[in-house]
């Protein structure tokens, strides 16, 4: 038995008529005589009295009728308790400094408009040290990175993690155009680098560890001449000319005025991408308010790079 079954039938009582209720529901009369035919057959018994002048409920029917309607009326007031309930409670995202400067304000207004009793507790870092909060249940989730080759499945085993893979950021060398000649490439490969003074984060990041492969894999040592475990820093550092770094679009995306003052080119090795994961604690861990906070995060993402304000990214084959 349907609910859609029980609106049917009130509806042919109410309208003393099957062509009439018909009309109503803007239904085929005949469908609609089979659900009220397959109704009294399901029940074992006549619900209406069919006559010249239309339809009347039979003692059963009338009964049946009442006890329609009250259902129909708790079904209804469950589905107002469900709109109208509000989802409560305080959920720790993760964020590294170039993710959020993409993602952090709009995660932050999407969850005020969907959820505006959750409490966001957003926490700005290193993907190393998100990571760490990660397992000592100090974050529900975070956005970290991690290359195509070590699959978030390996992960999701060994830390009892959810994973779900998000994006692919292009890597791009950017550095201070005064440094630049002219005509400068607009891309560029590993081994083309060889002799570039480069700034970049320390060893136990994401984005550090990609790199290093992807030197390997191109048999170029880096000129490494500084190590800064701080976006802003690093950032300053390139603006003034002493080295160059390579990084995702999102690390100059607070920087669109400067634009001009910065030179990008695009690295087109195969793999040098950087993988974005959105990871979290196991779902048996996360409340309905983180798990609600998983699919926002997803959805501004997707949205993010759909609409081009997220360059330089792409919706990760792995998902």
């Amino acid at each position: 038995m349907e609910l859609r079954q029980l609106r049917y039938f009130v509806k042919v009582v109410e309208a003393g008529s099957i062509s009439r209720a018909a009309l109503d529901l803007d239904l085929v009369q005949s469908a609609l005589s089979q659900q009220i035919t397959r109704l009294e057959s399901e029940l074992s018994t006549r619900l209406l009295q069919r006559t010249p002048q239309g339809v009347t409920p039979t003692e059963a029917g009338v009964a049946f009728f009442r006890e329609a309607q009250l259902t129909l009326r708790h079904a209804e007031q469950a589905v107002r308790s469900a709109q109208q309930s509000r989802l409560t409670g305080t959920v720790s995202v993760g964020l590294a400094p170039t993710t959020a400067a993409v993602l952090g304000l709009p995660l932050m207004q999407a969850m005020r408009e969907r959820y505006p009793d959750v409490r966001l507790h957003m926490v700005e870092s290193l993907s190393g040290h998100l990571s760490a909060m990660l397992n000592a249940r100090q974050l529900d989730l975070t956005v970290l990175f991690d290359s195509p080759i070590r699959a978030s499945q390996h992960l999701q085993t060994a830390r009892r993690w959810s994973v779900l893979p998000l994006i692919e950021e292009d890597i791009f060398l950017i550095a201070s155009r005064q440094t630049r000649k002219a005509k400068a490439p607009e891309s560029l490969r590993m081994a083309q680098l060889a002799h570039e003074p480069l700034i970049l984060p320390t060893g136990p990041h994401g984005l550090r560890s990609a790199l290093n492969a992807a030197f390997a894999r191109a048999n170029v040592t880096p000129q490494v001449t500084l190590e800064i475990d701080s976006l802003a820093m690093l950032m300053d550092a390139v603006r003034a000319g002493l080295g160059g770094t390579l990084q995702p679009w999102a690390a100059v995306s607070r920087m669109a005025q400067e634009g001009e003052s910065l030179y990008m080119a695009r690295i087109t090795d195969h793999q040098v991408t950087r993988v974005n994961l959105l990871c979290g604690l196991s779902d048996d861990e996360l409340s309905p308010a983180a798990l609600a906070t998983r699919v926002v995060m997803g959805d501004c993402v997707r949205a993010l790079v759909q609409s081009g304000a997220w360059q330089g990214a792409s919706i990760s084959p792995l998902g």
